[in-house]
């Protein structure tokens, strides 16, 4: 047998004038004596383009299935929400739009002259999800539950005013108690869906495109069932009402933690998904029956290796297939319906003006004491309104696909879990409010005794201090409560190292006070160019620029005084510690002196934060020079 001849062959050529061109040289070279008509009309080329037709195709969607396949070059919406998908990122098929409702309501008097006050009795619960309209019919839920016999702190606190009074005595009749809630928008639509024999890995398709997210779901048994993140995710998140009958020593923090953050095991979860319609896939888990999962474990006396002397017989149980029926993934729901409620979207139509949310559509309440005059409770159920004060905003339609395939990475970089500083800082601030505000975070690592030397310490690799501070209702920094700090732990558990450990702590809070002085200019009203420096210092130094272990920068404070009109110059800025507890100020003494370096005032090595507790009172200037 004759040797083949090696033919050279171009692998680079990918569109129809090359592979055309790259089939005439081929011809010309290795038949030239079978076929030489290369006339544009010839059956030959006919052939030839026709070949080239096909290879330019098949070169195209080789190159475009290639190119959608990575996260960086791909186009296709639905080809990215699939990786996007896969990395631990869930597009939004619409966004919703975020508002913050105040919620009123009525509670009668109790007393007389100067005796009386609210009966807080008739305070009533709201549960999480009552549905408010705007004048436009844009539906908002709410996200968090409105508790009005809790005082609560920050967002969550409650004012009380003077309703109506009794027009002979002047004695208030009605008091009016006011809270915040979070809502978000979307119609919400009721969908059923029913399922017969089990099948691994069920899937169901809401009928819509502009779904915005899964509300709940339930079965016919009024079980409950979790959208996870992933299948295998054994714990989901679950409140638990701060009451005395639950914990007593943390029921006395209920004002600021109404709730306490409860890990919940459960079989019954699911997934969702955004098909390249747009429309919400769910996927349920594997497990189809219990048998299995006593079975995972198999026999060894059933199990043989084909020796002489062993039994050959195989149990079922060896079959490593036998773990996707397990509920290790989840279980498959079977002989039942499933209820779903979930949320549709307008998009930018959702971002409705301020006070426009007006009208209750729905609302449940939650435990109410039964002693209690029956007509009192309904005129304050009657009472119950609502009001934006400020417009709804961020409701949109699909997220840009730049803004998918950044946040896809992010999340991929993140893991869904806490392992630097900075992530288990952010899992603070993003712990839901129902269970406390967290508004200051900072994590060093834990010292130990080092064994070498008793009196010496060390860094303890295996755990961390998180030091922590909230705000109380007029937005000063408080110490966590001990309900608080549980709810934390509990919540960071969920995304840190099973080495590491968490210690919640206090930081130290060091108050101070500015006093500057200014030479105006001559022209200016002097006054007027020091309330207008008073202005400026208050937002420089205001608590939610502060941080935990950050310094004061005392040239920043020259820098924004001197950018004020009608300031000529800055002659001098003193800050000074207070500390006096009886004046509400923390008590703590700080040497500012000795904390100066170079105009920089340092933090103490025991974590502290400067707060300055009355910005009306504590930050004084004068003038000189004239």
């Amino acid at each position: 047998m004759a040797d083949l001849v090696k033919k050279d062959i171009k692998y680079l050529s990918k569109d129809f004038g090359e592979f055309r061109q790259n089939l005439i040289n081929f011809t010309k070279n290795y038949f030239p004596d079978t076929y030489n008509d290369f006339n544009e009309s010839s059956p030959g080329m006919m052939f030839m383009e026709m070949a080239s037709y096909v290879g330019d195709v098949l070169a195209y969607y080789t190159d475009s299935n290639l190119k959608e396949s990575m996260l960086s070059f791909a186009e296709e919406r639905g080809n990215i929400n699939a990786i996007a998908t896969g990395l631990g990122f869930k597009p939004k098929n619409m966004r919703s739009s975020l508002v913050t409702l105040d919620v009123y309501q009525t509670v009668p008097a109790i007393g007389t002259g100067v005796n009386a006050r609210p009966d807080f009795k008739y305070a009533l619960n709201l549960n999480a999800g009552m549905v408010a309209q705007s004048n436009t019919g844009v539906q908002f839920r709410t996200l968090n539950p409105v508790d009005f016999n809790f005082t609560g702190s920050g967002m969550n606190a409650r004012n009380v005013s003077v309703y109506q009074v009794d027009e002979t005595t002047g004695t208030p009749t009605y008091y009016l108690l006011k809270k915040q809630a979070q809502a978000v928008s979307g119609e919400i639509v009721t969908d059923e869906f029913v399922f017969e024999e089990p099948k691994i890995y069920d899937k169901i398709v809401l009928p819509f495109e502009d779904v915005i997210e899964i509300i709940d779901c339930h079965d016919e048994q009024n079980n409950r069932w979790y959208e996870v993140d992933y299948l295998a995710q054994e714990f989901v998140q679950d409140s638990i009402r701060n009451t005395p009958d639950i914990d007593p020593d943390l029921a006395s923090f209920a004002s600021s933690a109404p709730y306490i953050l409860k890990l919940r095991r459960t079989a019954k979860r699911f997934i969702t998904r955004f098909r390249a319609d747009r429309r919400l896939e769910l996927q349920f888990g594997a497990g189809i029956s219990e048998e299995h999962d006593r079975d995972l474990v198999p026999n060894p006396e059933n199990v043989g290796l084909g020796l002489k002397g062993f039994k050959r017989e195989v149990d079922i149980s060896v079959d490593p297939a036998n773990f996707l029926y397990s509920s290790t993934y989840g279980q498959a729901p079977s002989q039942t319906t499933l209820t779903i409620r979930y949320t549709r979207g307008q998009g930018l139509t959702d971002n409705v003006p301020a006070n426009t949310i007006q009208q209750i559509t729905d609302v449940e309440y939650g435990s109410q004491i039964t002693t209690v005059d029956a007509t009192l409770l309904q005129q304050a159920k009657d009472s119950v309104a609502v009001n934006n004060p400020f417009p709804a905003k961020g409701g949109g339609n699909m997220e840009p696909i730049e803004t998918i395939r950044q946040k896809s990475l992010s999340a991929f970089a993140a893991q869904n879990r806490a392992v630097t500083k900075e992530d288990y800082i952010m899992r603070a601030y993003t712990m839901p409010p129902k269970f406390g505000d967290v508004a200051k975070a900072y994590i060093i690592q834990d010292e130990q005794v080092d064994s070498t030397n008793p009196e010496a310490k060390i860094a303890n690799p295996l755990a961390m201090n998180m030091y922590c501070m909230g705000y109380n209702s007029v937005k000063q920094l408080v110490p966590l409560n001990a309900a608080v700090k549980q709810n934390l732990k509990t919540y960071i558990s969920q995304f840190r190292l099973m080495t590491d450990a968490i210690n919640i702590k206090d930081a130290f809070i060091i108050n101070f006070g500015v006093e500057f002085e200014i030479i105006p200019k001559p022209s200016f009203n002097g006054s007027e160019v020091v309330l207008k420096c008073i202005d400026v210092l208050r937002d420089l130094l205001n608590v939610e620029r502060m941080q935990i272990n950050a310094p004061i920068i005392i040239s920043d404070i020259f820098t924004r005084l001197d950018s004020v009109e009608g300031v000529q110059t800055v002659s001098e800025v003193e800050i000074i510690n207070l500390f006096d507890s009886n004046s509400g100020y923390s008590g703590n003494v700080y040497d500012i002196e000795a904390a100066t370096l170079n105009n920089v005032i340092y933090p103490s090595l025991d974590p502290c934060i400067f707060e300055i507790k009355y910005p009306n009172k504590d930050i004084k200037g004068r003038i000189v020079g004239l």
